[in-house]
């Protein structure tokens, strides 16, 4: 099957602020190189943006205590390279249509647990927003640099 045949999978993603404007990222569990990103994941039939968004960030870091700080306009989206489609979400996507939000952490970092039932990073840590584009995979690092774009106008 050709890759464009397939859809896009509606998905949604977090930017997470601490209270120094630094940004959470996560160590993949399923690709620990030295690749990290931001919570993020599917939208369940029926489900908002935002309770997505929410229970996303809980499955992955077991953090509730947030401020949701803005909605990002519009949507972001990212490819799989041809090595992966057909074996990330089953082979029925061939990429993702994010819906990205900005939050503020302002729970105390003990709440922060990434052994959850379904556990996706091993690693986390708070880096300055400039390095988004440099830890992530390559096939997102355009979109990481669009979602840097729209941060940086927010907190500046």
């Amino acid at each position: 099957m050709k890759n464009q045949k397939l859809p896009m999978r509606d998905g949604v993603g977090a930017i997470i602020l601490n209270n120094e404007n630094k940004v959470f990222v996560g160590k993949r569990k399923d690709n620990p190189f030295n690749n990290w990103q931001m919570p993020q994941g599917g939208v369940d039939h029926g489900e908002s943006y935002l309770a997505a968004m929410k229970r996303e960030i809980f499955e992955e870091t077991g953090i509730k205590n947030l401020e949701v700080l803005k909605e990002i306009d519009g949507f972001f989206e990212y490819e799989l390279p041809k090595n992966l489609v057909g074996i990330i979400w089953k082979g029925k996507y061939r990429g993702q249509k994010q819906k990205w939000f900005i939050s503020r952490f302002i729970g105390s970092e003990n709440e922060i647990n990434l052994k959850t039932s379904n556990p996706e990073f091993i690693e986390w840590k708070w880096i300055f927003p400039n390095e988004l584009p440099e830890v992530i995979v390559d096939f997102k690092k355009d979109m990481y640099t669009d979602l840097l774009n729209k941060l940086r106008k927010f907190i500046d």
